[in-house]
Parts: structure tokens; C-alpha cells; sequence
């Protein structure tokens, strides 16, 4: 069966993925990167270590169940956004290895950026069909942007419209929840938690003009929030509650300029279910299954997919 690969290097999780010659994932290989009791992330030099140590794991997991696979083409996350000067130490690692493998077997290699994959990963697990220009929302630990994205033939056109000022969401939620004691990632044990939340919130007010926002209130309020009641329940509640309503807010300000546009959530935070639960009352909005929302390669493996069936090589036809 011939395959092709995606691999991402994120700042959170190692991820491979495979994809069949006719689009459907085969595997969706994904390794949380550690993270030390107490702390919010891990410095680009021990990210990098940490992914090549991951990669060790998810090479015999390959060589056990998919050893005999063609690989087709290769695909990888270069950096993180499609903007110029967009760059992160320990994509670094996905890069050599691509490019290595691409060596080695003579196959095409397609660099991409992180949030192109996500945003495909979501079309593909949402069902969505990307065929007219479409505006994507990418909520992570790492981004929180709002992109006006059509497909091309080599992968997305994307125009920024907006996002946070700040603090990302993934952000907020992380620095709350580890100062509650909650363990690095923290957002499926703050969904935990909020869901099971039964005292009232108090009032929320966000921080939202045009398609920006600020995110770094949440942080302050959730934490005093914390320290005044010690109540887990309510702080991650009042969390979600905030994060849901800034987005549904920025969401009515795309669809005053933009018409009744379709909008694809994409990103770690989108896999939140009281979130997503939220946001899909506004209609023609597309989520991606909680698998591909959170860090993954699968949208990489299936961009490099089309990649190579446009006969496109960096410029060179195939």
C-alpha cells in the first residue's frame, strides 16, 4: 500500500501520522512531550531533546504494524504560522528527520506550517468541504488566531485577521491550572472539573474589539477567583465561560463583516466540549474530532498528499 507521512514537532507533542493514497488516516501516532510537576512548558532545548527521545518510541510502533508500506511523499511542520520570519527551535527535529528519510528512499519532502496542518486536520475530521474561502480560528497552548483561509495547490492561502493580544488560550488555561495544582497540559482535567461545577459564576466581562481580544484578565481574575474561594470547580467553570464567550463574541464580529461565512475551529482548546457546545449554536461551524484538535500530524500526512497529486515538489514538477 503506498502511504504518505506527516510529522509534527510541536512545542507540546511529537506527533507521525499515515495517510492511504486515497486520503483516509491510517494512524495517528501522538507523545505528550514531559513536563516537570508545577511548571507550564519546557524550554525549546529540552523540547528538542524530549521529541528525539519520543521518536524512538513511534519508530518501532511504524516498523511493528506498517513495515510494509511504500511511503509515497513526506510531509513536515517547518514552522509555525505562514508569515515570514514564522520559526520554532524544535521543528528543527521534524525537518531532519523528513528530510533524511526523504534521502534515503528518494521521496518527495513538503514542508508546511503547524497551523496549515491543523486547520486540515479539522476539515478532514469535521467533514467539512473546504471548497470556497472559509475563515479558521487556531485556539492553542501556542496560538490563538483568527485566519481567512481557500485552499490552493499547495496547500492554504491564509490572510490574518486577528486573535489575541496577549496571552494565548491554551495559555490562560495552562497558567491557571497549574497554579491550582492540576498537571501541565491542564485543559481535559479543567473540562473535569468545570463540568462538574454547581455554584453560580460571577459576572464575566471580555475583553473583545473587532477580531482581537485580551486574554491576559482571564489569568488575573481566575487566580484571585482561586485565592478567594479555593474552589477548583468554579475557577475552571469561570474559565471555560470566559474563553467561550470571548470567541462567541469575535465569531458575531466575523459574521457582521464576512456574511454567514463558514468558520472551522481548529487547535487544542477546540477539542473542550463545553466550548465547542457553545459555539456550534451559531451555525455553519465545523469542529474537529478531539483526536485532531489537539497537536497531531494527520492534517500534515494528507497536505502532502495533495502536495504530490499536483505533481508539486518546492516549485518543481514531479
Amino acid at each position: 500500500m503506498r502511504v504518505f507521512i506527516g510529522i509534527d514537532t510541536s512545542n507540546y507533542t511529537t506527533s507521525c501520522a499515515i495517510c492511504d493514497y486515497n486520503g483516509e488516516i491510517i494512524k495517528n501516532y501522538k507523545c505528550l512531550l514531559p513536563v516537570k510537576e508545577g511548571e507550564r512548558g519546557l524550554r525549546q532545548s529540552d523540547a528538542v531533546f524530549a521529541h528525539i527521545k519520543n521518536f524512538e518510541k513511534i519508530a518501532e510502533l511504524i516498523k511493528e504494524k506498517h513495515a510494509n508500506y511504500e511511503i509515497a511523499g513526506i510531509g513536515y511542520s517547518a514552522y509555525p504560522r505562514d508569515v515570514s520570519g514564522s520559526y520554532m527551535p524544535c521543528f528543527l527535529v521534524g525537518k531532519a528527520l523528513a528530510e533524511m528519510i526523504s534521502a534515503l528512499y528518494n521521496i518527495p519532502v513538503f514542508p508546511f506550517s503547524h497551523q496549515a496542518g491543523h486547520i486540515q486536520s479539522a476539515i478532514y475530521s469535521s467533514g467539512y468541504d473546504a471548497r470556497e474561502r472559509f475563515i479558521a480560528f487556531h485556539v492553542s497552548g501556542g496560538t490563538t488566531e483568527i485566519v481567512l483561509a481557500e485552499q490552493s495547490d499547495t496547500g492554504f492561502n491564509i490572510q490574518l485577521l486577528g486573535g489575541s493580544n496577549d496571552l494565548h488560550a491554551g495559555q490562560a488555561i495552562d497558567r491557571i491550572g497549574v497554579e491550582m495544582g492540576l498537571k501541565f497540559p491542564c485543559g481535559k482535567e479543567i473540562e473535569a472539573l468545570a463540568l462538574k461545577n454547581t455554584m453560580p459564576l460571577p459576572p464575566i466581562n471580555v475583553s473583545v474589539k473587532g477580531f482581537c481580544c485580551n486574554m491576559s484578565g482571564l489569568e488575573n481574575l481566575a487566580i484571585k477567583l482561586y485565592k478567594q474561594t479555593e474552589k477548583k470547580e468554579l475557577v475552571s467553570s469561570f474559565v471555560l465561560a470566559f474563553i467561550s464567550k470571548t470567541l462567541k463574541k469575535l465569531t458575531l464580529n466575523l459574521r457582521e463583516k464576512f456574511g454567514n461565512i463558514d468558520i472551522v475551529f481548529a487547535g487544542g482548546v477546540m477539542s473542550n466540549t463545553i466550548i465547542k457546545d457553545e459555539l456550534i449554536k451559531l451555525g455553519n461551524v465545523y469542529f474537529a474530532k478531539p483526536e485532531f484538535s489537539t497537536d497531531n500530524a494527520a492534517g500534515i500526512s494528507l497536505l502532502a498528499r495533495k502536495r504530490y497529486l499536483q505533481g508539486v515538489d518546492n516549485g518543481t514538477t514531479l
